[in-house]
């Protein structure tokens, strides 16, 4: 449980930097911010355990096609529907402009998750 936590907070701290570097492409629509991305993050922590396998599952031939590197568009994938399941619950949170845009949020949070699970064990 402790990992998941730290996971989440890392994840908040991508996506609050991100739209801090990049406010045309990540734009956080809330009067809390913090508490805006750190939801973000549990909703897309939520959605890389149970729906992440199943689509990597379903694309799997894709995936060997081009050597791994279709995970970079499923993880885009589910950094965008977890930036909609934000907005249909309260009408306001992380907003993605495009495709590009949740693909470098994609990467960025890899990046970062990767790192700090690294730092964490």
């Amino acid at each position: 449980m402790g990992r998941f936590i730290w996971r989440v907070i890392v994840t908040a701290a991508v996506v609050l930097a991100l739209s801090v570097a990049f406010p045309h492409l990540f734009a956080i629509e809330s009067d809390q911010p913090l508490l805006t991305v750190l939801v973000f993050a549990v909703i897309l922590g939520v959605l890389n355990a149970f729906l992440r396998p199943i689509l990597l599952l379903l694309t799997l031939p894709l995936n060997l096609l081009t050597l791994g590197l279709f995970t970079l568009v499923v993880n885009a994938i589910v950094f965008w529907l977890a930036s909609v399941i934000r907005l249909q619950i309260e009408g306001g949170g992380v907003q993605v402009a495009d495709f590009g845009a949740a693909f470098i949020g994609a990467l960025a949070v890899t990046v970062a998750s990767f790192i700090a699970s690294r730092v964490i064990t």
